[in-house]
């Protein structure tokens, strides 16, 4: 059995685990459960009513935040040398259109949050699957992360902006963040609104039944709080 430090059982005093919060209720009360001596972030976790085994159960996207994460967003892009210019000019933090750069990666170097690539450079961004892939960080049509030429200013710019990736674990469990514990309550309910209703068109047709089983919040150091599920699924982004 796990022990639980002093801090972390005067938090849990606070949160009734018998009762299910609307989400409003449980932002709240993440926020004034977290005990971090930092701008924690609070997590957005769903147990869902699919198989991760069967082709037709998979949920998998992007979405954009509409307030952001509270941190810089570092993106990487691999382009042909004919758009090193405009990435830059786009935003983007790390430019990769050669070798070198490649082999930079290979080599352990991932100090960045998002890569990008455009379809030309998949053969080489395809060496990097061992590297990039344990880390979240490999480009995928299926994310947004592998673009058209002409998309590529608006995908560098929304990544900046702050978006995050959603997909269902090999547990059948899906994790997003939805801000920093600072964020007012207002930022923290529109992303949790854009995030939840991202899921709820995700809806794959293998789907019966019950689809969210289960919604929990929580801050990186503080208890977990049960979230309503059909409140939660009904929520609606600002956006």
């Amino acid at each position: 059995m796990t022990r639980r430090g002093k801090k972390y059982l005067d938090a849990a005093q606070k949160v009734d685990r018998m009762q299910i919060y609307s989400p409003e209720q449980a932002i709240q009360l993440a926020k004034d459960v977290s005990y971090a001596n930092f701008d924690a972030t609070i997590e957005l976790h769903l147990r869902m009513n699919l198989d991760p085994r069967r082709s037709d159960q998979q949920i998998r996207g992007v979405v954009r935040l509409p307030y952001g994460l509270g941190k810089p967003v570092r993106v990487t892009v691999f382009v042909t040398p004919d758009l090193i210019q405009e990435a830059e000019a786009a935003g983007a933090d790390y430019v990769i259109s050669d070798d070198e750069g490649v082999q930079k990666i290979m080599d352990g170097w991932t100090d960045f949050d998002v890569s990008i690539a455009v379809p030309r450079m998949m053969p080489k961004v395809g060496r990097l699957g061992r590297v990039l892939g344990r880390r979240g960080l490999m480009p995928n049509p299926k994310t947004g992360t592998v673009v058209q030429p002409e998309d590529l200013a608006s995908a560098i710019r929304e990544a900046k902006a702050g978006r995050v990736e959603y997909r269902l674990d090999r547990t059948g469990n899906v994790h997003c963040p939805i801000g920093k514990v600072s964020f007012p309550m207002e930022q923290l309910t529109g992303n949790m609104a854009a995030i939840m209703e991202a899921i709820r068109r995700a809806k794959p047709s293998g789907a019966k039944g019950i689809y969210v089983r289960r919604v929990t919040l929580a801050p990186t150091m503080g208890p977990g709080i049960k979230v309503d599920p059909n409140t939660a699924l009904a929520m609606e982004s600002p956006a």
